[in-house]
């Protein structure tokens, strides 16, 4: 068995350290985000919030932007995780289309979190085709789509559906054109009914 140094050890601690204190502040950070909006979210008021140094949170972060992309990853893997692996109708067990409307609903209902953090974050380069989430986003709806017999071209619906969850249109629609989200709901369910000619 190989011998430990208590250097080997300290590192070990400090990685531990390190991992927890980031899990800390994105959660920390969430939480503000959540009460009083991106805008709200200060470097400062983060580490007096968290219990922790300004030069933590630098040190993990950067800056505030990349403070907000963290934020906003830290986010999108919850949603993945609840749509991949989660309870139905949005995770496995439910049928296809259960599953297709639930993806939809759930976005919308998160959309005042999401796209604020998509906003402070850069959305430009969060919704272009070729990001990881967006890629991701779109097999899930690709698969869904594709164990529905009337779904002729299940790949081009899919962009279809996800470009009307696009956050900056949901924030427009939202906020510029007054729609409430339950009016986008019932838009986003009444697409998928017609693209899946149900």
């Amino acid at each position: 068995m190989q011998d430990i140094g208590p250097e080997a050890g300290e590192a070990g601690c400090e990685r531990l350290d390190a991992a927890r204190n980031r899990r800390l502040l994105l959660a920390t950070a969430l939480d503000i985000i959540s009460e009083r909006g991106a805008e709200a979210l200060t470097m400062d008021d983060l580490a007096r919030r968290a219990g922790v140094g300004k030069g933590t949170v630098f040190r993990r972060f950067g800056s505030r932007a990349g403070l907000m992309q963290a934020v906003l990853d830290h986010a999108q893997r919850g949603f993945q995780e609840s749509y991949m692996s989660g309870p139905p109708p949005l995770g496995p067990g439910a049928a296809p289309l259960d599953r297709l409307r639930a993806f939809g609903v759930a976005r919308i209902r998160a959309l005042e979190l999401s796209g604020e953090l998509r906003q402070a974050a850069d959305v430009g380069r969060f919704s272009h085709h070729g990001h990881p989430v967006r890629r991701l986003e779109l097999a899930h709806l690709t698969m869904l789509l594709a164990a529905l017999p009337n779904v002729r071209d299940p790949e081009l619906t899919a962009y279809q559906l996800e470009a009307f969850l696009e956050a900056g249109l949901l924030l427009h629609l939202h906020r510029s054109a007054g729609m409430p989200l339950e009016r986008l709901i019932d838009g986003w369910l009444h697409l998928v009914d017609t693209l899946t000619h149900h």
